[in-house]
């Protein structure tokens, strides 16, 4: 006997695919939030997604849905905070520049992720190539464009040698700023920036002559 198929019954509406499923805002924020409390607590190396899920009471597929790996993860975190994409400053004097450059800088060390994650991943990526890999990509690329650019238009006004190294002025201007911000903790001033700002362009000078 053959079914009409007009007369079978409709089919049931197709549920979308789990993978599908649009990923809460909040339960991203608490695994995030526990990401900054575990490292605190345990470090990097001792760190792991189940102590993570653990922590901002969700299961581990939450975490793993959103990150596959707790590196990934922390490097999101600091992706968050970094520099890459923020716009090149163009006062129109290298001091300017610098300063400007300082100001930023300031700001992202100043955020509590910086401070907490950080200086635990920069001892991990002394052991681990993938991790400083990653870390560098993370945390340097955006520096380095910027340095670049500050260089290359300080060397086009005529402030600056043609040669002068951008790398030599990044080790100059956040080098003081990293130590004084995460290793010493101590507060920056504004006159504090200003000063270094000078530094960092007499030393870029001297060093071009």
């Amino acid at each position: 006997m053959t079914t009409d198929p007009a007369a079978a019954p409709a089919s049931a509406p197709r549920r979308a695919p789990a993978g599908a499923a649009v990923l809460r805002e909040d339960v991203t924020e608490a695994i995030q939030a526990a990401v900054v409390e575990e490292l605190a607590a345990v470090g990097f190396a001792r760190m792991s997604i189940e102590g993570i899920a653990r922590r901002a009471g969700v299961g581990k597929t939450a975490v793993y849905r959103r990150w596959k790996s707790k590196l990934h993860l922390v490097l999101d975190l600091v992706g968050a905070f970094a520099v890459d994409g923020l716009p090149v400053p163009a006062t129109g004097s290298l001091y300017g520049d610098v300063r400007a450059l300082l100001e930023v800088m300031a700001h992202v060390l100043r955020h509590p992720v910086a401070s907490a994650v950080i200086p635990d991943l920069l001892v991990e990526a002394a052991r681990n190539p993938e991790i400083a890999d990653a870390v560098r990509g993370a945390l340097l690329e955006g520096e380095r464009r910027m340095a670049q650019s500050i260089v290359s238009e300080a060397v086009a006004r005529g402030e600056l040698a043609p040669g002068t190294d951008p790398g030599r002025a990044l080790d100059l201007a956040i080098g003081p700023l990293y130590w004084r911000q995460v290793v010493v903790r101590e507060p920056v001033p504004a006159d504090y920036l200003d000063d270094l700002a000078r530094s960092v362009v007499a030393g870029l000078t001297v060093t071009a002559g």
